[in-house]
């Protein structure tokens, strides 16, 4: 397996040097243009000097996760979204120029999403909370409501678009189901809730480019058999997030990875054993006592613990880092 950590804009800092001391040598990156300060990768030498960036400092840049620029058009189907996905094509053509191999992407007009951000773990540590009660007052959206339907549409028409491309590149696309898996937020559908719809957009395209982000945390909250639908779509499986959750779908949170429901030791050894050699990461950790919470889900000291904790596993499981 390929280990990565992931960075929130192209500037190094504390996060990358930490990074390295953990022995991470893979990076994984969002470079949106609010992030980064600099213009959108589908200008080649933005992604191009982004990459060199991550190579000055000991990380091979490897893949890309999440939104790289405003994707509302693609997402909702508005005027404009044919240029949009023309900056799509062009970014997908300069990774595989870079050899940048994965994009890991969501199709959720919100994004991942929850209701609190303070909820007490072990030790006083604050992990980020989802309620379905909360959710059902907030406002809607200002362009709501948008039904489930028409996000399978528009869903629909942005895979024919970018997989042939993808796969003219060499890069594999992981489908990010959506988290969490409910059928709408603040007057939006979300369409990727369960197992049968990812199973309905694997079934869109049968190219190697059209894979799947397999977030361990957010099928589970699905309520199916991980290892049953992990074994079904293996060779479709290019990215892991490794991560817990107490709870249901419709109220849940956070947990370490060590003191959720799964047997962590268990999961990366049955990744290993079905023969999965790619890319996979720890996602949404703690916030602990060294860190403030201005960064829910991704503190420094929360990373450092989940990574630490999974090359653990991987060390006595004999799983081996390539």
């Amino acid at each position: 397996m390929k280990l990565g950590f992931l960075f929130m804009g192209d500037t190094p800092d504390l996060r990358w040097q930490l990074a390295s001391q953990m022995g991470i040598r893979y990076a994984v990156a969002k470079l949106a243009p609010q992030l980064t300060g600099r213009s959108p990768i589908w200008e080649y030498e933005v992604l191009a000097s982004a990459r060199q960036r991550f190579a000055d400092a000991g990380l091979e840049l490897i893949a890309l996760e999440g939104d790289q620029f405003d994707m509302t058009r693609i997402k909702l189907g508005l005027p404009g979204r044919e240029e949009d996905i023309e900056h799509y094509c062009l970014m997908l053509e300069n990774m595989g120029r870079l050899s940048i191999g994965t994009l890991c992407y969501n199709f959720m007009q919100t994004g991942w999403f929850r209701t609190t951000s303070s909820v007490r773990e072990r030790g006083g540590a604050l992990v980020t909370g989802f309620s379905s009660a909360d959710a059902a007052l907030l406002p809607p959206k200002e362009y709501a409501p948008v039904e489930a339907s028409r996000v399978w549409e528009n869903y629909e028409w942005f895979i024919r678009q970018v997989i042939p491309v993808a796969e003219a590149n060499g890069v594999r696309m992981g489908l990010h189901p959506d988290d969490p898996p409910v059928p709408s937020l603040e007057g939006v559908g979300r369409i990727f809730i369960s197992m049968e719809a990812v199973e309905r957009a694997l079934a869109l395209s049968d190219s190697p480019s059209h894979c799947l982000t397999f977030c361990q945390g957010t099928y589970y909250t699905m309520g199916g058999d991980l290892k049953a639908f992990f074994h079904k779509w293996k060779d479709r499986i290019c990215f892991v997030h490794l991560r817990d959750i107490e709870g249901t779908a419709d109220n849940f949170h956070e947990t370490f990875h060590d003191n959720g429901p799964h047997d962590m030791a268990d999961m990366l050894r049955f990744y290993s054993d079905e023969g999965f050699d790619a890319l996979i990461r720890s996602d949404h950790v703690p916030t602990m006592a060294c860190d403030d919470n201005e960064r829910p889900s991704y503190s420094t000291g929360g990373s450092l613990f989940g990574v630490g904790y999974i090359k653990g596993i991987m060390d006595t499981l004999k799983i081996p880092s390539i």
